[in-house]
């Protein structure tokens, strides 16, 4: 067989085959709506505060309320020994894309920086600590 036949040859096996190859997969979207950016902060906050038992939020305990009603799901940091006194931190989500608000007391307390930032980066899909 000439050598420009099995060019030719080669050339249109190369084009069936890279006709057989799939496109790569999307990136998967992350959802941005209220419920599950809270579920994402309310997630990470237990896991990077609490259950790592981090000193700077040991007075505190995480009371996630994030079936609401009023489309504003919720997560509050309340005193660990009298969860029902006013929350000291409240960080709430609506709308879609979600629309996050994190108000309370202890923002303005040393530990306050942090927590915003936290909360800033898993809002934008970031897990980790």
């Amino acid at each position: 067989m000439n050598p420009a036949c099995l060019s030719s040859i080669a050339a249109a096996i190369a084009a069936l085959l890279s006709g057989c190859q799939s496109a790569p997969a999307p990136a998967p979207v992350r959802n941005v709506a209220a419920l599950p950016t809270m579920e994402r902060i309310a997630i990470s906050a237990n896991a990077c505060w609490f259950k790592s038992g981090d000193a700077a939020f040991k007075p505190y305990r995480l009371a996630p309320e994030l079936n609401s009603f009023s489309g504003r799901p919720r997560i509050l940091l309340v005193k660990r020994n009298n969860p029902e006194a006013r929350p000291l931190a409240v960080i709430q989500a609506e709308g879609h894309p979600a629309k996050v608000d994190a108000f309370g007391p202890l923002f303005s307390e040393p530990v306050g920086t942090r927590m915003t930032g936290d909360i800033k980066r898993w809002m934008a899909g970031d897990k980790g600590c």
